[in-house]
């Protein structure tokens, strides 16, 4: 696990305090595409279940994972996939 993947880590448990959360980086599948690094860290796939997200629209999810993470988005990581949960969502 890389730095980015910790800061992705930290940032999520941090803003959401998930009762699950899954980080993959997906950067291997993507080698040689636009937006890839050498260095890999650059896609990841995220799920995360968070009482935070009870009520909330998939559009506000979204946008409530991106501001957590903007600092990620704006430099290191080329695409996030994101599948945010209320518990008890499937």
């Amino acid at each position: 696990m890389g730095a980015i993947f910790e800061a992705i880590r930290n940032k999520l448990n941090h803003a959401f305090d998930p009762t699950r959360l899954e980080i993959e980086d997906d950067s291997g599948r993507h080698a040689g595409h636009s937006g890839a690094r050498e260095s890999g860290e650059s896609h990841f796939n995220v799920t995360i279940e968070s009482q935070a997200f009870a009520g909330a629209s998939r559009v506000a999810r979204q946008r409530m994972v991106h501001q957590a993470l903007a600092e990620e988005l704006a430099g290191p990581v080329h695409a996030l996939a994101i599948r945010a949960l209320a518990p008890g969502e499937a």
